[in-house]
């Protein structure tokens, strides 16, 4: 009996151990994407000038104008506060390892660059965190340091601010205040903006296992960290720009935080040179913005790719687990909509310039990257593709804190082949509404000045800050979107109807009745309208299946059913419409699901 009893106590010991290596095994890491950080309380070094006092509050803020906001993609202001709650929600999660594809600041400002370093600073200083960073089109809009202005900052009495590096940007702008000059709003280039963030990935630390970058010369058995710093100098990371004497900054780097996990953060700003150059080799203006991704990194960065090959094949052979990072997405996010969004509205519309060709997933799955995270188009969004070679890439696109819906994700690894990834909404913001009375100034100064750009005020009753980001997205369509990317005849065609007039199209009643019936909805109840469909389009195109809850089973099964009917129309456009829609409507699994590397599967884990 004592032999028995003790056999089982060291069975269940050799159990609890086992249990306790494969819980030591799972690591979190936390993806903030395109945080856009505006540094709203900061000072300037060379300029006294405090920004405008808040008549609730009274404190001095530095902020852009809502109208500035809801004619933008991002939000400049609230997203400050929504960054530090992420930040407190990662903490209270106990994960340790927070990654930031790109974007992380304005535009690259000194003042928001440094705003950003304080915060990360104190996090990491007072809950142990670890940042890693890779930059995106607005942390270096050009690769050297440039001049800049913004003039569109909130001013006294509602007016518009001009703040700008230089005097010599104002020649030609009409200002209601005197300007603001300050060398801290100029653009940061990579020598400037890397330095300042050297601590967050850029270069190697003395706690990191491994660290290189592409243009490393030791290999993994050979690592110190003394090497490692002498490589790591920008002079030492540069490549040679194609059919140019031009070399550039690289930041891409590779780093082992933890036993087992490799963080590859590609530096995917690919900077395509003017027809005309100057001579100089560090002049901003002899290069075009890095906004359009991966499609240039093949022509102008195909060192990196090389350089992945390599990185892949080293962490399959040492059996290390590889996740890339990088600002801009590797696979097709319209739910490869793609092709009849360019019919219907064009190819320089809706973005679609920043969709990666096919090859850019092609490529790089089988240059051996399976996870990848990815920003940049300030969506939720899963992409799937499996090469001719039978090697698949997940791509995973982080939704922006500064859009709707705000939220990051998590990723955590189970195996060397299973991963989990969640998506954490930062619905309810601390202070999101503290702003709001500089805005009821600027409203009423365009009242007051009778000016064709007032917007809809209903967006300062917002409960939280979801609520917020709708509205905003919501303006957004309104104001831009709709003027700008919509062919004018089909707009007409849609936007006032109700549902149940765009039901009614098919003109077979007893069809229609039959598809009622079977989906147990009532007709009566179609009494929305195509802006309100436009609008709900522009939802899940930005949120996916974050934007179900909001919009309704009921609305979303009225849209299958119109969609449905719509396909049978005449008119081609609407055809497409309700072919984007339903693209749209169904995609791969973005909410929370699990990734199989192994078998390459992809299962929702999202309660339906």
């Amino acid at each position: 009996m004592f032999r028995i009893s003790a056999i089982l106590v060291l069975l269940l010991s050799l159990y609890s151990c086992k249990s306790q290596q494969t819980a030591k095994k799972e690591v979190k890491i936390a993806f903030i994407a395109d945080v856009h950080l505006q540094d709203i309380f900061a000072k300037f070094e060379d300029n006294n000038y405090q920004g405008i006092k808040n008549p609730v509050t009274g404190e001095y803020s530095n902020i852009r104008t809502m109208n500035a906001q809801l004619h933008s993609t991002r939000i400049f202001n609230e997203n400050y506060f929504a960054f530090l709650e992420a930040l407190d929600n990662i903490v209270k999660r106990g994960i340790k390892q927070v990654v930031l594809p790109g974007d992380f600041s304005d535009d690259g400002q000194p003042v928001h660059v440094r705003g950003l370093k304080k915060i990360l600073n104190e996090y990491s200083l007072k809950y142990a965190l670890s940042f890693y960073v890779t930059t995106g089109n607005h942390d270096v809009v050009r690769p050297f340091s440039q001049d800049a202005a913004k003039t569109d900052f909130l001013g006294k009495d509602g007016k518009e601010q001009i703040i700008s590096s230089s005097k010599n940007n104002l020649n030609k702008i009409k200002s209601e205040l005197e300007p603001i000059i300050t060398a801290d709003i100029k653009n940061w280039g990579y020598k400037e903006t890397i330095n300042e963030m050297r601590d967050f990935g850029f270069f190697p630390k003395k706690t990191d296992l491994y660290w290189e970058t592409p243009f490393s010369n030791y290999t993994y058995e050979q690592y110190n960290f003394e090497e490692a710093q002498k490589e790591s100098v920008l002079e030492k990371r540069t490549y040679l720009i194609k059919n140019t004497n031009l070399f550039l900054p690289d930041a891409s780097y590779l780093v082992e935080p933890i036993k087992g996990i490799w963080l590859l953060a590609i530096d995917a700003n690919a900077y395509v040179p003017n027809e005309k150059l100057s001579g100089k080799l560090d002049d901003p203006h002899d290069f075009s913005g890095a906004n359009t991704g991966y499609n240039n990194v093949l022509i102008y960065k195909n060192h990196l790719l090389n350089w992945v090959k390599k990185v892949s094949a080293e962490a399959k052979q040492k059996g290390k687990i590889l996740i890339a990072f990088s600002h801009y997405p590797m696979v097709e996010f319209n739910d490869n909509a793609s092709p009849e969004l360019k019919q219907l509205f064009g190819a320089d519309k809706m973005q679609l310039h920043r969709v990666p060709d096919e090859e850019v997933a092609q490529q790089f799955a089988d240059a051996g990257i399976q996870i990848h995270f990815g920003g940049h188009m300030h969506i939720n969004d899963t992409g799937v593709r499996t090469s001719a070679n039978g090697n698949t890439l997940f791509n995973i696109q982080t939704p922006s804190l500064a859009a709707y819906m705000p939220a990051y994700k998590i990723l955590t690894i189970h195996s060397d082949s299973e991963f989990e990834v969640e998506t954490v909404v930062i619905g309810k913001v601390p202070k999101f509404n503290s702003l709001f009375p500089f805005y009821e100034e600027e409203y009423a100064h365009l009242q007051n000045s009778r000016s064709d750009k007032i917007w809809n005020k209903e967006i300062l009753k917002a409960k939280d800050y979801a609520a917020f980001t709708n509205w905003h997205l919501k303006e957004l369509v309104r104001l831009r979107f709709l003027p700008e990317d919509f062919p004018a005849d089909f707009l007409k065609s849609i936007v006032n109807l109700s549902g149940k007039d765009l039901l009614e199209m098919n003109k077979n009643p007893s069809e229609i009745d039959e598809e009622l019936k079977s989906n147990s909805l009532n007709i009566s109840n179609f009494d929305w309208t195509g802006f309100d469909m436009i609008f709900d389009f522009y939802r899940l195109k930005n949120a996916d299946e974050l934007a179900f809850s909001e919009i309704g089973n009921k609305r979303l099964k009225q849209y299958e059913l119109v969609c449905r009917q719509l396909k049978k129309a005449s008119d081609p456009k609407l055809i497409l419409w309700t072919e984007i829609f339903s693209k749209t409507m169904n995609g791969e699994p973005s909410d929370h699901f699990k990734i199989d590397v192994k078998n390459n599967k992809i299962d929702n884990l999202s309660v339906k």
